[in-house]
Order: C-alpha cells, then sequence, then structure tokens
C-alpha cells in the first residue's frame, strides 16, 4: 500500500501488489474525502479478498460509497458483486457497458445501485466532494472514463499510461520506463486519433496534474513524469496507424 496523497481529510492510496499466478499486474485505487470512500476499479475475483482485508487500514470497507470502473474489462469489474454485497456503495460504469457487465452477476443491484454515465462524462459527488468524470473513449475500450481529482491533483487513466513487468511503483527514467509501455500502446491502443482527442480534452479543461496513476505498473509521480508522458503518447502511433 502506498499513499499518494494526505491532506486534512483528503487522502490517496494505492494497491499495486495484490494480483498473482497468471494475472496480469492491477492497481487499485482509493480516494477518501471525509467519512466517505470512493473505489476505483476494484478488480477481479482474486483481488477481492485481500483487498477488503486490506481497506480497513484506509477507511473502513463499510464507507466506500462509490464505486468507479473506467471500463469493462474483468480486471476492474469481475469482484463488483461483492463489493456491491458487503457495501452500500453505488457504481459507476460506462453506460454504454452496463448490460455487459450485467454478465457478472449484478442483475439484483443493476436499478438500485448503478449509474450509468453518459458518453460526455460528469461529476462524482462524495461527501460534497466533486470529482471529474472526463472521457477517454477508445483508450482502450470503446466505451472509457478517467477520474480527476482536484485536491490531489491526481489524474487517474486507466489503461492509458500503463506499464507491464516492472518491478518499482514509481517512475524514476522515464526514457528507460518507455520500453514496459510501447509494445501495450501500440497492440491496444486503437488509433493515435483517440489519444490526441483525449489531449485536447485536457488541454480544454485546463488541468492542473501532479500525479498520473495507470490501473497498470508504475505511477507518474511528479509534473515533469506527467508532462513526459503526454508528450510521449501525443507522438505515438498505435493500432490502426500500423496496418
Amino acid at each position: 500500500m502506498r499513499t499518494l496523497f494526505e491532506q486534512e481529510r483528503h487522502k490517496c492510496v494505492m494497491f499495486s501488489d495484490m494480483s498473482s499466478g497468471e494475472m496480469v499486474q492491477a492497481n487499485q485505487f482509493v480516494v477518501v474525502h471525509g467519512d466517505e470512500g470512493l473505489l476505483l476499479d476494484p478488480g477481479g475475483h482474486k483481488v477481492y479478498t485481500q483487498l477488503l482485508a486490506e481497506m480497513p487500514g484506509v477507511v473502513p470497507a463499510g464507507n466506500i460509497r462509490h464505486i468507479f470502473l473506467s471500463h469493462q474489462d474483468p480486471d476492474i469489474v469481475a469482484a463488483l458483486n461483492g463489493w456491491l454485497l458487503m457495501t452500500d456503495a453505488t457504481a459507476y460504469m460506462p453506460a454504454i457497458w452496463a448490460r455487459f457487465v450485467t454478465h457478472f452477476g449484478i442483475d439484483q443491484h443493476f436499478v438500485t445501485k448503478v449509474r450509468q454515465i453518459d458518453d460526455t462524462g460528469g461529476k462524482i459527488v462524495m461527501d460534497g466532494y466533486e470529482l471529474l468524470v472526463i472521457p477517454a473513449h477508445y483508450l482502450h475500450s470503446a466505451g472509457n472514463f478517467h477520474l480527476y481529482d482536484p485536491q490531489s491533483k491526481i489524474l487517474f487513466t486507466g489503461d492509458l499510461g500503463a506499464s507491464l513487468g516492472v518491478d518499482y511503483e514509481v517512475v524514476d527514467d522515464f526514457d528507460s520506463h518507455i520500453q514496459y509501455m510501447e509494445t501495450f500502446h501500440k497492440r491496444f491502443i486503437p488509433t493515435g486519433k483517440a489519444i490526441a482527442h483525449w489531449l485536447d480534452t485536457l488541454n480544454k479543461l485546463e488541468l492542473d496534474i501532479d500525479i498520473i496513476a495507470p490501473q497498470h505498473g508504475a505511477i507518474f509521480p511528479d509534473r515533469d513524469s506527467a508532462a513526459k508522458l503526454l508528450q510521449w503518447l501525443g507522438g505515438l502511433e498505435c493500432g490502426l496507424d500500423l496496418l
């Protein structure tokens, strides 16, 4: 567990070591504001028990009132049913994937506990505090969102900026880190046009970004490394660009 930000009643924490066996490594993030917690991309069944056990070290599990699902992949949503059973949380997910995610067994909670995010994004309000839901479609999912926390200035980017095969949690040397991102992005991101549209969205929002936190691999812990990631992504050819 690594604390990314803590100030007064606001905290952001990363869990990065709960994947095992043949699973792709994945990060789980928790944002706490006041008495409420928000869990981002909670993961699969193998992660669920361990994360639930460690959650009281950050916030009582019963205080998880919000669950954010950036897209539909099993490493993000497979354990959703367990969290909805164990908490009074509301889950937020892209509208186009809502009916598909019910295959993970959340039918009984669908109407009362799941909120579908419109393509334009929006806000999640926790204990009176607003987090920004930013459209990131086709990065890599057709319906995909990122989450921005204004107080910590962390941008949670799901699979964008993901790295595979690293044995560290924080990027210290960006240039040497590229090798762990390149293959994934070229294969999974369908086109550089989607990245360009997302970068344009960020510019229009004029976000103040101190940290970029992907769902896989190391995070970009400061303004310099975050800026380098954005610059690298802006020049990347991927997916259809390479066919």
